[in-house]
């Protein structure tokens, strides 16, 4: 029996899954592309030291990463009070805070800002949860924003989930970008549909959207779909288990990998893009990747949610900042012993860098 795949939206309904469709079905050698050097958004890491923000490290860690993009011809774009800028336990005040000493210190480079429910409670999801977060960011030039899924908002029925985006999009006057997770980040989460993925892909304001995964390749679902119906909707893959995944199909990353491996991860789409290929890339990739799945391993329930430790141990064996601490309120912590497993998990990385000629990634 012949199984025919829907490959018309028009077919498409709210519980449609992709395995139904032509798109989870597309081989990713199909999509390959060599030629488009995509954006790099790197989910910016907020430094900590003597329990307040060391904005001295945070301005290094950004100079070091604009340098690289400068030096590979890479668009850098800084993602600001995301998870990994510790959005969570941000208080609105040092939400604001973290934005405009982004833009004093670094006035050109595109900012996308992370925004999610401020206040949730009872049972009910409401948009307005969102508008602190917006309005602080919209104040702000050169600004997109991400729309961080929140629990109630992902618990909703799939129309009505879309119904509420497009209710919080009323409030948004600058690009979006949505956001979808798989139940390996929070169990509660829910990737997007098919149908649900189309119809915000054709909102006027909604630019792109983030897609974090572990266990299915949603990021090759939401790139073919995209690419095969001609959506003017730019998939950012949030897979730090599959980096290269994204520069090989020419599409934009949004990780927080970026921090801890940004002058690798701009020179392998330098050389991804070369002609004749550099095939030394594909050493590349196993370096920057066998580092990155070991900041996002997973503990012991099943979490990567640490990795944001890790990566303060990864800037400070760099030599960037000057502590590995982490936010006083955030329960995500690595073992007393992560600064020597970061040091073991720099060395291929290391190696490989100064083989290639990559500057500015070394041990201090």
């Amino acid at each position: 029996m012949v199984t025919v795949m829907i490959s018309d939206p028009k077919q498409l309904n709210p519980d449609t899954p992709w395995s139904e469709t032509y798109w989870a079905h597309t081989p990713e050698e199909s999509l390959v592309d060599h030629t488009t050097k995509a954006r790099l958004c790197v989910a910016t890491l907020l430094p900590f030291r003597n329990g307040e923000p060391d904005w001295e490290g945070f301005e290094n860690s950004i100079r070091w990463m604009l340098a690289a993009g400068e030096k590979y011809g890479v668009e850098l774009v800084f993602v600001l009070n995301a998870d990994t800028g510790y959005i969570f336990d941000l208080s609105l005040e040092l939400y604001e805070e973290v934005i405009r000493r982004f833009r004093s210190a670094f006035p050109e480079p595109t900012i996308i800002c992370g925004t999610t429910a401020v206040g949730a409670s009872g049972d009910s999801f409401r948009a307005e949860w969102y508008q602190p977060h917006l309005e602080i960011a919209q104040s702000f030039d050169k600004v997109e924003v991400m729309l961080m899924t929140s629990k109630l908002l992902n618990e909703l029925p799939t129309e009505r989930r879309r119904d509420a985006y497009f209710t919080v999009l009323e409030q948004v006057r600058v690009p979006a970008i949505v956001h979808a997770l798989e139940p390996s980040f929070v169990p509660w989460a829910s990737p997007f549909s098919p149908w649900l993925l189309h119809e915000l892909a054709q909102h006027e304001k909604v630019v792109g959207g983030k897609i974090s995964t572990l266990d299915e390749p949603h990021f090759l679902y939401w790139a073919s779909m995209c690419r095969d119906l001609g959506l003017d909707f730019s998939p950012h893959s949030g897979d730090d288990f599959g980096i290269a995944t994204a520069i090989r199909l020419g599409l934009p990353l949004l990780i927080g990998a970026g921090v801890s491996a940004c002058p690798l991860i701009c020179a392998a789409k330098e050389l991804w893009t070369k002609s004749p290929l550099d095939t030394r890339v594909y050493k590349l990739f196993e370096a920057f990747q066998s580092l990155e799945d070991a900041v996002f391993r997973l503990d012991e329930k099943g979490s990567a949610a640490a990795y944001k430790h890790s990566t303060a141990h990864v800037l400070t064996l760099l030599g960037l900042i000057e502590s590995s601490e982490i936010h006083p309120d955030c329960v995500d912590r690595r073992p007393d012993d992560e600064a020597q497993r970061m040091k073991e998990a720099l060395q291929r990385p290391v190696r490989v860098a100064e083989r290639l000629g990559i500057e500015n990634f070394s041990l201090a």
